[in-house]
């Protein structure tokens, strides 16, 4: 199904993965109010600001979750921030479209959405009323506000599925894509490198290759660079200064007693039971093999991920742990009274218990911790180096008057060895100009550096004598090429007339039944792709990495429409299609119903949304 915009479905759905534990107050949407109820509207349809904030919120958290940490104050920020308004306005649309239809949904369907929703069952796995009121006042909703989000939802639902279905898909268009992709070819390849050539390469002479060097200036031109001076003081530079002594080694092994040594863990599920005699029924009906354990979680309505532990320790198990560790290896255990009641354990794996000797570690934690010290001795010399740049001294006198050590360099785009490794060191390197006084810079591992710009270095034509190894290795690549090109030709040209490969003296390799997405090892990029190109006998030259390679195509494959690939590549071509005709569909619906209604923001309310991020 395409998606569709969400406006109050989105609501419900980030109250129930998460935002439910957190008070709106403590967040700070409590704090929206008068002007800035909404953050847009649709005609009469708006966008609250408490919509606008929990869709932020929840999109933030997702980027958050794949390892992007966003601010809303940068380019992606506010690309992000601008893609949760389109999502909700467009909601807004459709749910002022659906209102003024008058389409709505039964109490009777709002009850049983609500009554599916896992945030609000208990430890029964069933719909908790407790649960659901503690929920909502955790949100600073109330029943009758969030039961409507549901009900509106549903509505604007209908109203999305009723344009979709409009949506008719032409069976023309999926034959024609289907005979494109299923087709497949086969050929003859043949790969021509320096060792196909008739005779060697020649020697090149100085006159070809100062001839060659002189066509082609732009490849020995040194770019652009600059020319600095540095001084810097780097935890690894600070390590001859730093001691760490046997009882600190053993103190930071001890602290970390849980890492090193770790006890047996088990894989465990925990079934609870209405009562201990359901227990001990089901218990025997488990040692008889009347039912299965699956059975049994069956019966109570719930899937094995809502009974799943993980792996838990002896410990972690409470008054459980005595009967579940007892276990030889997998297998059950109970009925085990606990807080939520009668239960039954499943063991399904055994994690041995894990000891690491301190010998083991003594190196890394030695590493460890004396680059930690190394740091904090940087930071404590961090305010004498500042008061230094502060008046005046130059880097020179810094690095006579500090442990930081100066050095100079030329800067360039390919600069990345020596301190220019240091990524905070090449943005400064890149930014810095003749006009900046030195500053003190952090690095990424707690080092410190400042440099100044001495002089701008412009591009300069390396001495052919300096080149002249690059030159001559450039020379007989571009000769081997262009010697195998004229050969690749030659080749083709014979086969045109109809001489065989084997009458020239060459063994193609036969590839049959290539795709369009078929991969060939060694083969250059765009080979495959010439190859349907191709009429059948016709032959092409494609180079490649010092080599060419000719291909003739032999045959061509229609697919099989009655074939199960054909039909599953059919279903494949169907479904992509479908989704982007409804997506399609409905985008122009919604764009038609906000060009009819208007769109209007509130900047300074989304502004005060943006504000309660960091």
């Amino acid at each position: 199904m395409a998606a569709k915009p969400k406006k109050k479905a989105n609501l419900v759905v980030y109250l129930i993965l998460g935002l439910l534990v957190f008070s709106l107050g403590g967040f700070g949407i409590a704090n929206f109010g008068g002007s800035q109820r909404a953050v847009a509207a649709v005609g009469d349809t708006e966008v609250s600001v408490t919509e606008y904030a929990l869709a932020l919120q929840s999109a933030l958290r997702a980027r958050q979750a794949q390892g992007e940490a966003i601010s809303l104050a940068s380019p992606r920020g506010e690309a992000l921030a601008q893609s949760v308004q389109r999502q909700l306005i467009g909601a807004a649309a459709l749910e002022g479209e659906t209102a003024r239809l008058g389409i709505s949904v039964s109490d009777a369907s709002v009850r049983a959405e609500l009554v599916a929703t896992q945030a609000f069952m208990g430890p029964d796995g069933k719909f908790d009323r407790d649960t659901y009121a503690f929920a909502l006042r955790g949100a600073g909703l109330t029943e009758a506000e969030y039961e409507e989000s549901i009900r509106t939802d549903a509505a604007t639902a209908l109203t999305t599925e009723a344009v979709l279905s409009a949506a008719q898909q032409s069976q023309t268009m999926i034959d024609t894509l289907v005979a494109y992709a299923g087709e497949r070819r086969d050929i003859l390849w043949l790969r021509l490198d320096a060792a196909a050539l008739p005779e060697p390469l020649p020697e090149p002479s100085e006159a070809e290759l100062r001839a060659a060097y002189e066509a082609d200036p732009a490849t020995y031109t040194e770019p652009a660079k600059k020319r600095l001076t540095y001084v810097a003081l780097t935890p690894e530079s600070m390590l001859s200064e730093i001691t760490v002594e046997e009882s600190d080694l053993r103190a930071l092994y001890a602290e970390r007693a849980d890492q090193y040594n770790r006890p047996e863990r088990r894989l465990v599920e925990r079934l609870v039971m209405p009562d201990l005699a359901a227990a001990e029924a089901a218990f025997a009906a488990l040692t008889d093999g009347a039912k299965s354990f699956e059975d049994l979680v069956a019966e109570r309505g719930l899937t094995l991920g809502d009974i799943d532990l993980g792996d838990v320790t002896e410990a972690e198990l409470g008054e459980a742990g005595a009967s579940v560790f007892a276990l030889p290896g997998p297998g059950i255990a109970g009925p085990v009274e606990t807080f939520l009641g009668p239960a039954i354990y499943r063991v399904n794996a055994v994690l041995a218990a894990q000891v690491t000797p301190f010998e083991e570690v003594r190196d890394v934690l030695t590493d460890e911790l004396a680059m930690d010290r190394a740091r904090r001795a940087i930071a404590g010399r961090r305010e004498q180096i500042d008061d230094l740049l502060a008046s005046g001294a130059t880097l020179e006198e810094i690095a006579a008057e500090t442990p930081m050590e100066l050095g100079t360099m030329e800067f360039g785009p390919d600069s990345a060895d020596g301190i220019a490794a240091y990524a905070g060191f090449r943005d400064a390197a890149n930014r810095v100009t003749v006009d900046d006084f030195p500053e003190l810079i952090e690095l990424e591992d707690g080092g410190l550096v400042a440099l100044r710009l001495d002089a701008l270095l412009d591009p300069a034509l390396l001495p052919f004598e300096e080149v002249a190894d690059r030159v001559r290795e450039n020379w007989i690549a571009a000769e081997t090429l262009a010697r195998l090109t004229a050969l690749a030709e030659t080749v083709r040209e014979a086969r045109a007339a109809g001489e065989s490969f084997a009458a020239q003296g060459y063994q193609p390799t036969a590839r049959p039944d290539l795709s369009r997405d078929s991969y060939l090892d060694g083969a250059p990029e765009g080979l495959v792709g010439a190859v349907f190109d191709l009429a059948p006998g016709e032959t092409a030259a494609l180079q490649g990495e010092g080599e060419v390679h000719v291909v003739e195509l032999t045959g061509v494959n229609p697919v099989d429409p009655a074939s199960p690939e054909a039909q599953a590549l059919a279903k494949t071509v169907s479904d992509s299609l479908a989704n982007t005709l409804r997506q399609d569909l409905i985008d122009s619906f919604v764009s038609a119903l906000e060009a009819e209604a208007g769109i209007t923001r509130n900047q300074a309310a989304i502004n005060a949304v943006h504000t309660q991020f960091p």
